[in-house]
């Protein structure tokens, strides 16, 4: 017996092009990557198709295993994955998501690069952060000119090759970061790991890690205690001699998201690592590393914000309620132009500092402005990405909570990026810190967001309200997340002004940056073009 039409609902959204998306592909041609879109509009169209989604979507449903031991008893510590993430993994590497940039001559690589990173994010999001490490680990490798002459070309071929061998009989390495510890968490000062010199030139390693994500890289970077103090050093799992480097995983973390990666603990049981920078400058060396991964943390929030924009606005174009289509409904048209002045936001400003990694290399100022953007872009952005997936969730209503609408995993994977990295009062100190140790990133801020200046009143009162945060200096700590959330409004702010859309700039000044704004999405004042701002989510 018939017992219902099934009627109302939304066409599946893929396959679909990631890459139609104005403020990523305008800002690929302003920071001097436009030779890139062919490649960008390739993995788009990937990401968005009916394969590439439904790998992501098996890679969650089936996470990693781990496997201490074979069925002999002999220790193997191996991590066995779905299929489908060797897929992702493969497009990423073979697209050059990974390390491929730091040997690309060309002007604009990293800005390249970004855009890839951000377009192929929206198909998995897990599998991103072994890639994220890879491109990550090849500046603090740098410290020690023997191994990164040895390693940087395999870290950067486009080469997936995953398996337990020897790094240099490889045809390509993917490299991973062990820095916590259970005791000390970001205070990585307070490791008790330790590395003992060796005749041979090497250290032995013995510890723990408390957080080792993609254990199954082919090496990694930690932190030790040596002789000299915290120091950095190069760890592979196999070593040249054809045996397995005695680094333990103890298990998989059960995590509230990032399922499909494999997190972990790890112990190092008399392992064997090298050197990377001076004894006693771990942090000053690793450091680089860390600095390349948070800018991945600012890439993939803008990601999961364009994903939900998009899913919600494809949701409210095609489900009716209430006698009318959600998206021609005002309180409806007021949120999903909320959403989308966020992600627009968040595209803009990291398109920018994609744009200061490729200068920095040769411009002071331009390094300058890299150090403290990234610093109070990573903090603001990272933030608001959980919020925003909540909203994007919402518009589906009850449909957004089931897991097959695909956003609960979006949901689940936002509070991440803040966390990655150092999370909030961590992200918004280091920029204090950059400010009173570099005084002249303060010059290239003002600088950067004085070129918007006579543009937008708000804006204009907004960049004055940042120079007298800063002249004060009572409390500072105290206030470092009001300085630092406002900095990252005035320098999103600034950059849409001068390269975005006119009604997403004058919205995103009127309600960021003045006083017409609710708590909540889906509060924009009234005269907001919504229709012109929801059209830039629209597939």
């Amino acid at each position: 017996m018939q017992t219902h039409d099934v009627f109302n609902q939304v066409p599946d959204i893929a396959p679909f092009d990631v890459s139609r998306n104005p403020a990523l592909l305008e800002g690929l041609h302003r920071e001097g990557a436009g030779w890139a879109e062919a490649e960008v509009r390739e993995l788009g169209a990937l990401a968005g198709g009916s394969a590439a989604q439904e790998w992501g979507r098996l890679a969650n449903e089936y996470p990693p295993v781990l496997h201490t031991h074979d069925r002999y008893g002999h220790r193997v510590d191996e991590v066995e994955f779905h299929p489908h993430w060797h897929d992702l993994m493969n497009v990423a590497v073979s697209h050059g998501l990974h390390g491929a940039p730091w040997l690309d001559e060309r002007p604009g690589a990293h800005v390249a690069r970004a855009a890839k990173f951000y377009t192929w994010g929206a198909a998995e999001a897990g599998h991103m952060c072994p890639i994220s490490m890879t491109y990550a680990v090849v500046p603090a490798l740098r410290h020690n000119a023997e191994l990164s002459a040895k390693y940087e070309p395999l870290l950067g071929s486009r080469v997936y090759d995953f398996g337990l061998r020897e790094p240099s009989g490889k045809a390509g390495l993917i490299a991973g970061m062990s820095m916590t510890e259970k005791q000390g968490g970001s205070d990585v000062r307070a490791n008790t790991t330790t590395a003992t010199p060796q005749s041979d030139g090497s250290y032995r390693i013995v510890g723990h890690k408390w957080f080792t994500s993609a254990p199954m890289s082919d090496m990694f970077l930690t932190l030790a205690q040596a002789p000299g103090g915290l120091s950095c050093f190069l760890l592979t799992r196999v070593l040249p001699d054809g045996t397995r480097n005695p680094i333990r995983i103890q298990r998989l973390k059960d995590k509230l998201g990032n399922k499909s990666n494999a997190s972990s603990e790890i112990e190092y049981e008399n392992a064997t690592g090298w050197l990377v920078g001076a004894e006693g400058a771990g942090v000053k060396t690793i450091i680089e590393m860390v600095n390349m991964t948070r800018l991945d943390c600012v890439i993939g929030s803008a990601t999961g914000m364009r994903t939900g924009a998009v899913f919600a606005a494809h949701h409210a174009r095609y489900r009716e309620a209430f006698g009318a289509k959600l998206i021609d409904q005002p309180a409806m048209r007021n949120v999903l132009a909320d959403l989308v002045i966020e992600s627009d936001a968040a595209t803009t400003v990291m398109m920018r500092l994609a744009g200061a990694t490729d200068r920095a290399t040769t411009d002071p100022a331009e390094a300058a402005l890299r150090r403290i953007a990234l610093a109070v872009t990573k903090y603001w952005v990272c933030k608001r990405a959980p919020a925003h997936a909540a909203e994007a969730l919402e518009c589906f209503g009850g449909n957004g909570y089931a897991e097959e609408s695909g956003m609960p995993r979006l949901y689940r994977e936002a509070p991440l990026m803040s966390i990655w990295e150092g999370s909030g009062n961590v992200a918004a100190l280091d920029a204090l810190r950059a400010m009173g140790r570099q005084p002249e990133t303060v010059e290239a801020f003002f600088n950067e967001v004085s070129l918007a200046r006579g543009e937008n009143p708000r804006l204009d009162d907004a960049i004055s309200r940042v120079g007298k945060e800063l002249a004060d200096l009572g409390d500072i700590e105290y206030r470092a997340r009001r300085i630092v959330e406002l900095m990252a409004l005035v320098l999103q702010g600034a950059q849409l002004v001068r390269h975005g859309h006119p009604a997403v700039a004058d919205a995103f000044c009127a309600t960021r940056l003045g006083d017409d704004w609710g708590i909540a999405f889906g509060t924009l004042p009234t005269g907001v073009d919504t229709g012109a701002i929801i059209e830039r989510a629209l597939l």
